[in-house]
């Protein structure tokens, strides 16, 4: 077996292997390289000596069986045997479902995950997009500080679990994405720097030093992060990537790595003979950022639309705080917006910003595929000081409103887990940091960011109290009781609405058409022959639709939140509080 490390500024390089240590020698052909051929088996650990220091883990390792500070083991990608035949999923018609594998069950693994894989497959879902599942310290956390970027966390069950759980999933006719992070890793664990210019002091992010992807030495860091991602998509059979805040990506680069990620993905894809989307987190409303390469963009294949949810967000709550401030002055005209122009920032002032943001869509030619449209995400609810679901403080009728809008609107839709059931458990920050000082100096840090938005202390949730992560496991009983069982039949009736009928499908962004009212608090929009309308209000809604409606046979009522005739003789709609209708024109 090969073994090979970049380690530009050694003088020296060992392989330890099984417990015995051998030298490695220069690679002649690549500046940087050091290589060792040697006798390995499937489970060996071994660690790279760097100039006679300490065992370090392979940057590339595949397995941390003891976490990201003990050895790699050497995983043998060809052991695990697949049981599921697999085409495939792309965008097109997709439902996207984002769930966390430490919180999913209360077990916390991806074998107790992929136990509740059925109850994905018959609510419609078509995509699970698993959170970050790379190694970090202790059991349990997010993911985003991962600092292995090629392995999966132990924990949850290492590379043979997250394997058995895709197997699974494809099984029932799910495609699996997954949240990978380049933008920064973790502060613990992270032995990157003793190899090499991973990092640059060029830019500065909130983590620290930003990722290295243009200064000297870049080429081999973009190349590291490139065939970890390719790494996913081919020896996991994953049907996809969601990339954690491109935006963040400090890269001055003619050719940016993003174009580059974009084209390799492509080109594996073809190889492949299946779709392998990449989606992106970014907060900078830019449409090149999905624009395809050969016309001047990045060639992502979708983006998480913010300003979609701070719309609906503001719309439902009546916040107004920080970046909801915009959306807030005017909220159904701000979702009326983002329903057909996608972005409410698009060359527009942003006072979060203190400047004007965005770009506008080309709503002729983009498709409305490559945004992703939602109500609730880990961010949006885990950054809260509590970390409080719209459950928490919204009726089951405006849950439900919410529902017909994610799921009925232009946009790829995705569902948070135990949003489909209005989960009334919390999904708060937790944090498992092995290193003390570190554990309080996030415990501290947490405090003080929501003290100065009012909050006491003692009110916000220790993120290192095991309790926290406890009280963000999903209940898997509430599906089974009122009101929650009547929103999973809501969540159920609208996503088979969406797989049956072709205009919810539609990805035509230029076709819909919307009407609102700011003081009624209602929405109405059309997509095709079909209408969609919420009623936001305490109070009943009628809403015009159009004379002469009724005579011609048309506003049939398809799916109601709450009992509602069709329009009546003159187009007008009665639409009861709170309350939510879809309509079909025929």
């Amino acid at each position: 077996m090969l073994f090979q490390v970049w380690a530009p500024e050694a003088d020296s390089v060992g392989l330890r292997l099984a417990g015995a240590l051998r030298p490695m020698e220069r690679d002649g052909a690549r500046a940087g390289w050091w290589t060792a051929e040697a006798e390995a088996a499937d489970g060996d650990r071994y660690g790279f000596v760097l100039d006679g220091g300490p065992v370090l883990p392979d940057p590339r390792s595949r397995r941390q069986p003891d976490g990201p500070d003990g050895e790699s083991a050497v995983v043998d990608q060809e052991a695990y045997t697949w049981r599921s035949g697999w085409a495939g999923r792309g965008l097109q018609g997709a439902v996207l479902y984002e769930l966390h594998i430490g919180t999913y069950t209360r077990e916390g693994t991806f074998d107790a995950a992929a136990a509740r894989l059925p109850h994905l497959a018959e609510l419609g879902i078509t995509h699970v997009s698993l959170m970050p599942v790379c190694p970090f310290p202790g059991v349990h956390g997010w993911g985003y500080e991962g600092v292995s970027p090629w392995a999966v966390h132990e924990p949850y069950g290492g590379p043979e679990g997250m394997k058995r759980f895709v197997d699974t999933a494809h099984g029932l006719g799910l495609a699996v994405v997954l949240d990978v992070v380049h933008n920064h890793l973790g502060p613990s664990g992270n032995h990157l720097p003793a190899f090499g210019p991973y990092f640059t002091d060029t830019h500065h992010t909130p983590w620290g030093a930003a990722v290295n992807l243009d200064a000297s030495g870049s080429d081999e860091v973009r190349a590291y992060l490139l065939d970890s991602a390719l790494g996913w998509l081919r020896d996991f059979r994953l049907d996809g990537l969601r990339l954690d805040a491109v935006h963040a990506l400090a890269d001055t680069r003619a050719l940016t790595f993003l174009e580059e990620l974009s084209t390799a993905v492509d080109a594996l894809s073809t190889e492949l003979g299946r779709p392998l989307p990449l989606i992106a987190e970014s907060d900078l409303c830019d449409p090149r950022t999905t624009t395809p390469r050969a016309a001047g963009g990045t060639g992502l294949h979708a983006q998480w639309n913010d300003d979609f949810h701070h719309a609906l967000h503001t719309a439902l709550t009546g916040e107004a705080q920080g970046y909801y401030a915009d959306f807030a002055a005017a909220p159904m005209a701000a979702l009326a917006k983002t329903v057909t122009s996608v972005f409410f920032h698009d060359g527009t002032y942003s006072s979060f910003r203190g400047r004007t943001h965005g770009r506008p869509v080309d709503t002729v030619r983009t498709p409305a595929t490559r945004f992703v449209g939602f109500a609730q995400t880990h961010d949006q609810i885990g950054n809260r000081a509590l970390g409080d679901r719209l459950s928490a403080t919204l009726s089951p009728g405006l849950l439900a409103c919410a529902a017909a809008l994610v799921l009925t609107g232009p946009f790829t839709p995705m569902l948070f887990m135990g949003e489909e059931w209005g989960a009334l458990t919390p999904w708060q920050f937790f944090t498992d940091h092995t290193d003390p000082a570190l554990a309080e100096a996030v415990r501290n840090g947490r405090r003080r960011e929501f003290a100065a938005h009012g909050w006491a202390a003692d009110d916000i949730p220790d993120p290192q109290d095991p309790a926290t992560r406890d009280r963000s496991c999903l209940d898997w009983t509430e599906p089974e009781r009122e009101p929650h069982a009547r929103l999973h039949a809501w969540y159920r009736e609208l996503i088979a609405l969406r797989r049956t009928l072709p205009d919810l499908s539609d990805s035509d962004l230029a076709s819909v058409r919307t009407a609102h009212d700011e003081e009624g608090r209602w929405l109405a929009f059309r997509r095709g022959d079909l209408r969609v309308a919420v009623n936001l209000h305490e109070k009943p809604a009628t809403i015009p639709l159009g004379g002469g409606r009724n005579r011609t046979g048309m506003g049939r009522v398809l799916a109601a939140w709450a009992p509602v005739a069709a329009p009546d003789a003159d187009g007008l709609l009665h639409l009861p509080p709170e309350s939510c209708v879809v309509l079909a024109d025929d």
